[in-house]
């Protein structure tokens, strides 16, 4: 199969929360060198590619996602220097490594935004979305992601600007030619060091409504109806191909807020305005109405979305969670016990990372690592959650802010990699910067290296079977026993040769015919045609 310039979709995924990783210094934050420390385990464990996310200097308003140099490394990750010798280390393992590219918006401490305030004749006012208010109050009625109105007022000129997420990350203008040109020209720059892609942040929203309209409701509204997928995106991204990607052996994965089945194609297989894009629908299947009101895991809606997206793209990013999501073990899986802790974890990897596309592994996920038993706001770091629970003060709704947080805060995932049962799980010698789950003598690296069983070792045996098979990698997806209560089964083909994969989602046996299966190639609680408490098969067809 001739797949020139695809080298994605042959390589595991592993994304790295700088922050949390490793620290080498002490500070009890994660850092460039504390990760180049790491490299050997990444080798070992099969992944293929770093998805890094953002080192960039920054106020940290939004842990990074608010930049203030794209070209500067944040002094608490170290220096340019560290990066050159991580990106050296990394190459030098057959890893490759994409950049989180954050350019919806930067930091209001960015340079650009700096000069974009003085007033309204400066050559960088339209670098931003600037508008007169309308009877003394915002342009429109829009709200953000993190606060009720997705503009704030600046009195030196007398006009709002529009941010989608906090006031300090104002959105960039992306009608202006001047401020696309530098955007492409960073990006080259760091292509230019050797950096192999990008992850983009929401860029999907980088396109807005050009008369940017009241959404319908009373109040602020959330109206990505007016931001989301506006035609200009692709225009905009077409350009950025055609200035940055075009002639590279890169490629680019975009965080696609609100795509579905019907738009995917407009910007990834023949589109190739992207080569990747993240979709939701399984991170918010578990949401009834808002994220924070969770409701149990729904096997069959899981399969529908399994299903759909398999036959919408050519191509999908396989992942059960990331910076932005809870830990996958507790959200998906169970923690009621150790056993199916253990079980649920590894019947979750091979549920996911055997279909067709391209895995992405978060950080503490090949171990098992879970939610972390939050009580109090002074052990909060995330702006998201802050500002719910803020919000929720105020309407006497705390109680159902803090279930929400322990569900599906984002902290969860943030909490510092558990590498050893040493203080502080082997992160840091100092005070982390975000406290360790208190777990990490029972969950950690260095026990999960030592004991054959541990889902550590099945992650290792997965990835080897995968990067090993034809079939895994190419080959066609269909859906069996799509009206299974419990089970979640399905077929990989190519060439003639198919690879059968079962998986009990339950907490009971599950009777399974396997009738048809040939050689075992993986399996877990899995004895005379029965699958025990979240166990799987993976085998040949006769």
């Amino acid at each position: 199969m001739n797949q020139v310039n695809q080298w994605w979709k042959e390589r595991v995924f592993y994304q790295i929360y700088p922050r949390s990783f490793q620290d080498s210094n002490g500070d009890g934050i994660g850092d460039l060198r504390g990760i180049i420390r790491r490299l050997d385990y990444l080798k070992w464990l099969g992944i293929g590619a770093v998805w890094l996310c953002p080192i960039y200097d920054s106020p940290n308003a939004d842990m990074g996602y608010d930049i203030r140099d794209y070209e500067k490394i944040m002094e608490e990750f170290g220096t340019m220097e560290d990066f050159d010798a991580l990106l050296e280390g990394l190459h030098r393992r057959d890893i490759k490594l994409i950049m989180d590219l954050v350019v919806n918006h930067s930091s209001d401490e960015h340079k650009w935004f700096i000069e974009s305030r003085k007033d309204k004749t400066n050559p960088y006012r339209d670098y931003y979305i600037w508008r007169d208010g309308k009877d003394g109050r915002e342009p429109n009625n829009w709200a953000s992601f993190f606060a009720p109105s997705a503009w704030s007022y600046d009195e030196q000129t007398d006009q709002w600007y529009l941010h989608l997420f906090s006031e300090k990350q104002p959105d960039l203008n992306w009608e202006n030619e001047n401020m696309r040109r530098d955007v492409f020209h960073m990006m080259n720059r760091w292509f230019d060091k050797g950096v192999d892609g990008f992850r983009m942040d929401v860029i999907s929203i980088i396109a807005k409504h050009p008369a940017l309209p009241d959404g319908p409701g009373d109040g602020y509204v959330f109206t990505p109806e007016y931001f989301a997928f506006q035609p200009k995106l692709h225009e905009y991204l077409r350009e950025m191909r055609q200035a940055c990607l075009d002639g590279r052996e890169c490629m680019c994965v975009g965080e696609t807020s609100f795509v579905n089945t019907r738009n995917a194609n407009s910007v990834v297989g023949d589109a190739r305005e992207l080569d990747l894009l993240f979709q939701f629908d399984i991170m918010d299947m578990d949401g009834a109405g808002s994220k924070w009101d969770a409701i149990p895991f729904d096997l069959m809606k899981f399969k529908e979305i399994i299903s759909a997206w398999q036959q919408a793209i050519d191509w999908n990013t396989l992942f059960w969670g990331n910076h932005d999501q809870p830990r996958i073990v507790s959200r998906f899986g169970s923690t009621e016990s150790e056993e199916l802790r253990v079980h649920s974890a590894k019947m979750l990897a091979v549920a996911m990372y055997l279909l067709r596309g391209t895995p992405f592994l978060y950080q503490g996920e090949e171990i098992g690592m879970t939610n972390m038993p939050f009580e109090r706001v002074e052990q909060l770091r995330d702006i998201e959650s802050l500002s719910l629970l803020k919000e929720a003060e105020k309407a006497g709704r705390t109680a159902w802010a803090w279930n929400g947080i322990r569900k599906k805060g984002r902290d969860n995932a943030r909490t510092p990699m558990q590498w050893d049962g040493t203080a502080n799980a082997g992160f840091t010698a100092g005070v982390p910067w975000i406290e360790v789950n208190p777990n990490y003598p029972g969950i950690n690296v260095e026990g999960a290296m030592e004991d054959e069983g541990s889902i550590l070792h099945l992650y290792r045996k997965l990835i080897a079977l995968r990067n090993a098979s034809e079939i895994l990698k190419w080959g066609d997806f269909q859906l069996l026993l799509p009206e299974h209560p419990q089970l979640f089964a399905y077929q990989r083909t190519y060439e003639g040769k198919t690879i059968s994969i079962w998986c009990n989602f339950s907490t009971e046996d599950v009777a399974l015919s396997k009738e048809g299966l040939g050689e075992i190639l993986l399996s877990e609680g899995a004895s005379q045609n029965v699958l025990s408490p979240y166990g799987f098969i993976v085998a040949t067809d006769l």
